[in-house]
């Protein structure tokens, strides 16, 4: 049988990768999908360079329209990456019954309802493993390995950058700031590093697993995201000694009016597999009603890990490529007609309904009294609590200090309820700097 013929948008750390797993393990790719996967035509602005990737045998234009207007080409992979440009070269190349492979986490997570409804339309796929968790399968397994199970929840890891700096901050006991310009120096993280330290990044993949999960369209709009940014090596320090280690999750949950869709700092406890993720490394746990809890770990990104999951997708749309398309699995799991009544039965939170619990850390007077007077705040809002830790003055301030911190963590409670007793704390005159406040999951 003739090998399916791909063109290649892009051929950059990610690209290249795909180019090189896919030549040298063609042979087992071939028997696994039942016929060769071949990059006919590359499309990158720096032609020179992408020919000294390919080599002759491939062609190279300039120009990815090029490509979408091949006949021959069956597959169109886009790594260009954003939301322009790339959006528009989808939509092309669906129009013109081109299948998509894409690691495009923030395309997905914006214009994904779209973009699967033209593709439904138009009877190709768009497979996405590469944009959530890198080298992961953790796409595959929610689609297809979890499909018997209600799923109730899902927590990640999905940010190798934020991970390897509060990982540094742990080990080394460095702030925030001067772990990010190391994170840099090495190439952990991009010269602007917001999309990763402000959490935004790991909304794109939550968003995406949210929709594949629960049956809802993509709702990136929904989500609540909050980076590390004003993490400091005290909170982490603290946590530690309460058992705990802080990381930045990725959570959606199923609750009893809808669906939280959150990216924040967490407390986890230490025992908990997660917690001991360390470094660039990413990690997912799904809690389904029948199987119970599962993990997936592994290389988040990275050239050839990326490429791993790209090549998977080609492999699927090879063996389904002249399948009927009612019997494909759906893109998001669920039956497409199915997702608006899912929306509307079950809507994505607002943050102020989600119910967690939390870490409490307040710089206070070294007085009497003012442990009393926090706890009673608390109890007249119903917050019980489940620890509380008092640090010596000298500890916190030096010889002769006259401030403490005071550290509380609570139970479960709703997050408005705790915005408005945060409010009340830190009103009172003996709180002496503004109240950090860090969210704990247990993942039981």
């Amino acid at each position: 049988m003739k090998p399916i013929q791909v063109g290649l948008l892009g051929i950059g750390t990610v690209g290249s990768g795909v180019f090189n797993v896919l030549q040298r393990n063609q042979d087992e790719i071939s028997r696994r999908a039942g016929r060769g996967i071949e990059i006919a035509m590359v499309a990158d602005l720096d032609v020179e360079r992408a020919k000294s990737v390919v080599g002759p045998r491939v062609q190279v234009v300039n120009d990815a329209r090029a490509i979408i207007a091949n006949p021959d080409i069956d597959i169109v992979i886009e790594l260009i990456g954003g939301y322009g440009v790339a959006k528009a070269l989808v939509l092309e190349a669906i129009a013109a019954g081109k299948h998509v492979v894409t690691a495009n986490k923030a395309l997905l997570a914006v214009h994904g309802t779209e973009i699967f409804a033209a593709a439904s339309a138009k009877g190709v796929m768009v497979a996405f493993e590469a944009a959530v968790a890198g080298g992961i399968p953790i796409i595959k397994a929610l689609r297809e390995g979890l499909t018997a199970n209600r799923i109730q929840w899902i927590a990640g890891i999905i940010n190798g950058t934020t991970n390897f700096i509060l990982s540094e901050m742990r080990d080394k006991g460095l702030d925030f700031d001067v772990v990010l310009k190391e994170a840099q120096r090495l190439g952990y993280a991009e010269a602007d590093p917001t999309f990763d330290i402000e959490g935004v990044d790991a909304a794109h993949k939550a968003t995406i697993m949210s929709a594949i999960a629960f049956g809802i369209p993509v709702q990136f709009d929904k989500a609540y995201v909050e980076g590390i940014t004003k993490l400091g090596a005290a909170d982490i320090k603290y946590a530690e000694q309460l058992g705990y280690r802080i990381k930045l999750l990725g959570i959606t949950k199923r609750a009893e009016k809808g669906v939280e869709l959150r990216v924040h700092p967490s407390l986890v406890p230490t025992k908990r597999l997660i917690a001991n993720v360390e470094g660039a490394m990413n990690a997912v746990v799904v809690q389904g009603d029948a199987v119970g809890t599962t993990l997936y770990y592994g290389k988040g990104a990275g050239s050839e890990p990326t490429a791993s999951a790209v090549i998977a997708d080609l492999v699927d749309i090879a063996r389904l490529h002249t399948a009927d398309p009612e019997h494909r699995v759906p893109h998001l799991a669920f039956q497409p007609h199915t997702l608006t009544d899912a929306m509307g039965a079950l809507p994505v939170l607002p943050m102020s309904e989600v119910v967690t619990s939390y870490y409490l850390r307040l710089r206070v007077a070294d007085q009497a009294g003012v442990l009393a007077k926090v706890t009673g705040l608390l109890a007249e809002a119903g917050i019980s609590i489940d620890a509380v830790l008092q640090r010596e003055a000298d500890e916190v301030g030096g010889e002769g200090s006259t401030q403490t911190d005071l550290i509380i963590l609570t139970h479960d409670t709703r997050e408005g309820t705790m915005d408005a007793v945060i409010a009340q704390m830190q009103a009172l005159p003996t709180v002496l700097a503004p109240i950090t406040r860090i969210r704990k999951e247990e993942l039981n």
